[in-house]
C-alpha cells in the first residue's frame, strides 16, 4: 500500500504522519480517516477548494486534474503547479508527500 505523507501543519497535524492510502482512495479520505480534519466544504463535490493540498511528491503519479478541478484550483488560496483538490487527488501505487497550505478561502470551519 502507498503510504501518504502529511508534512507538520500547525493545526490540523502539528506532527506530521505517515499514513498508508488504499490505492483508490482520495488524499482527504485518508487525512479525515485517520484524524486530520482537512476542510470539505462541499462533502467532496469539487465545489470548493477548502480541501486544497499541494503534492510535494508523487503528484505525476495521480490522475490529471479535469477541467472543474482545474477551475476550482484557481480559486484557491496559495496555488502551485502540484495543486490538488483532496477529494480529487486519487491516490495510485505511488507514495505520496502532502503539504496542506496554511489558509483556505473558506471563512467559517464546518467543523467536520
Amino acid at each position: 500500500m502507498p503510504q501518504i505523507i502529511f508534512l507538520p501543519h500547525d493545526e490540523l497535524c502539528p506532527e506530521g504522519a505517515v499514513l498508508e492510502g488504499e490505492k483508490g482512495t482520495s488524499v482527504l479520505d485518508v487525512a479525515l480517516k485517520n484524524g486530520i480534519g482537512i476542510e470539505h466544504a462541499c462533502e467532496k463535490s469539487c465545489a470548493c477548494t477548502t480541501c486544497h493540498v499541494i503534492i510535494r511528491e508523487g503528484f505525476d503519479s495521480l490522475k490529471e486534474s479535469d477541467e472543474l478541478e482545474d477551475d476550482m484550483l484557481d480559486k484557491a488560496w496559495g496555488l502551485e503547479p502540484e495543486s490538488r483538490l483532496g477529494c480529487q487527488a486519487i491516490i495510485d501505487d505511488e507514495d505520496l508527500v502532502v503539504e496542506i497550505p496554511k489558509y483556505t478561502v473558506n471563512q467559517v470551519s464546518e467543523g467536520h
